[in-house]
């Protein structure tokens, strides 16, 4: 007779009660996990070029499935939804890609110029900053920093001898032409050589879109249908809502917020005559889909930009500071208001998995690292034994476990945290066991 399910919630995958007489679960093979992770990264690499549109495009199918069943129940077709989304996606494309056209064209034809002015900048800014060398070598000097430091070799003398003899060409014989080949492909060659594939990619996605939105309610059917019993098919739907829930929470809300970042920032680079506020404002609005790279990449590339055009140093340093001050009221104080507490992640954790994924997938990667957490988190959450990891990736504050309570882990992390060596924590939090343990 098969064991009795239980049920922690009525949203969860149901749990089953351990039989008496059944085996002890099998120890995990700890080596076997390490190579099937070394697989499966290699494996998410080397097929990047698939999984990055496929990826992407399931992403946007949840985001989006909201909308088609609102236009459904307003008697629209799923096919005509799933192509007013995709045909919308693509116009919204070609017009951010028109107004951008114009001021990159511009950076690509003055690529020379910007890059003498800048190699120009460097080099000033080395000479400014000489005077603080000579001041630091001084006073290592004064202060016997240099004294035990051995006096450079004698030149050997074959050493002499050779270059004597490469310096100094034979009587009578014309000196040796050397080249070097410069032939190496530029910045513009490699992107314009990555362009097919990268539409290729994009219009991969739009069409895998059309095709999950036009399907209409068949791919959540065959997912619910893949389970058993009546309440492990609606567990099963129940966490494929809150996937869509919680991806068009999250994706709605930092659009909005990026979209103000990025007219902030398009007006404070206006205010400081920078050139192309446009693009900047868009460029803005683009990085800080990617948490907190994207803010280190627009402050540096503000700074740099500024540099070159502006004579002076402090202006420069004023830009970047402008920028930088732009994305910490954002990240600080307008994201932690609008964005749900549920949906807060980990610091760390998001941090790492940016990261991780920017090496796996670069630029895309980064993109969409957080709302794959946010997809992660919540199946942690559903899945029964997950909740202590869906625990672990939630940020300040997550719901409280089930099968733990909260308060007694935050006691004992206080406790631990008011102590300043390993002796007085172990007693600390051995008071706390002690409180805990005593009758009411």
């Amino acid at each position: 007779m098969p064991p009795q399910a239980r049920y922690t919630t009525e949203h969860r995958f149901p749990t089953f009660a351990r039989d008496e007489e059944a085996k002890p679960p099998l120890v995990p093979r700890w080596a076997i996990i390490g190579i099937f992770l070394m697989m499966l990264f290699y494996f998410v690499t080397e097929a990047a070029a698939f999984l990055m549109p496929v990826t992407l495009g399931v992403l946007l199918f949840f985001v989006f499935v909201p909308f088609r069943r609102l236009m459904s129940r307003l008697g629209f077709n799923a096919s005509v939804t799933a192509a007013v989304v995709t045909l919308g996606m693509v116009a919204l494309v070609v017009v951010l890609g028109y107004f951008i056209s114009g001021p990159i064209s511009d950076i690509v034809e003055d690529s020379d110029q910007i890059s003498g002015r800048l190699e120009e900048r460097l080099r000033d800014l080395r000479e400014n900053i000489k005077p603080l060398e000579q001041a630091a070598a001084k006073l290592e000097e004064m202060t016997g920093g240099s004294r035990d430091a051995p006096p450079p070799p004698p030149p050997d003398a074959i050493t002499e001898a050779a270059s004597d003899v490469v310096a100094t060409p034979e009587p009578g014989r014309a000196p040796i032409q050397v080249q070097v080949d410069t032939n190496s492909s530029s910045t513009l060659q490699t992107l314009m050589s990555a362009g097919p594939s990268v539409v290729g990619q994009i219009v991969f996605t739009l069409f895998l879109l059309f095709f999950l939105l036009a399907s209409g309610d068949l791919m959540y059917l065959k997912i619910v249908q893949s389970f058993d019993t009546l309440k492990e098919k609606r567990a099963a739907y129940m966490a494929l809502r809150e996937i869509e829930s919680s991806l068009g929470s999250y994706l709605g809300a930092i659009t909005l917020i990026n979209a103000g970042l990025g007219i902030c920032v398009a007006v404070a680079m206006w205010i400081w005559q920078m050139p192309q506020p446009l693009l900047w404002g868009v460029a803005a609005f683009i990085l800080n889909f990617i948490p907190y790279l994207g803010a280190v990449t627009g402050v540096a590339a503000s700074f740099v930009v500024a540099l070159i055009t502006f004579s002076d140093i402090f202006t420069p340093f004023m830009v970047a500071l402008t920028y930088l001050g732009l994305t910490s009221i954002e990240g600080q104080l307008v994201t932690p208001y609008f964005v749900s507490r549920k949906l807060q992640l980990n610091t760390v954790v998001v941090f790492i998995t940016v990261a991780l994924w920017a090496w796996l997938w670069s630029v895309l990667g980064m993109v969409v690292a957080v709302p794959m957490l946010v997809v992660m988190k919540v199946l942690a959450d559903h899945i029964p034994g997950l909740e202590k990891f869906g625990n672990f990736l939630a940020g300040e504050d997550p719901p409280a476990l089930e099968d733990e309570d909260e308060e007694e882990a935050r006691d004992i992390v206080e406790a631990g945290d008011s102590a300043d060596t390993l002796a007085e924590a172990r007693t600390e939090t051995a008071g706390v066991l002690a409180a805990q343990a005593q009758p009411d």
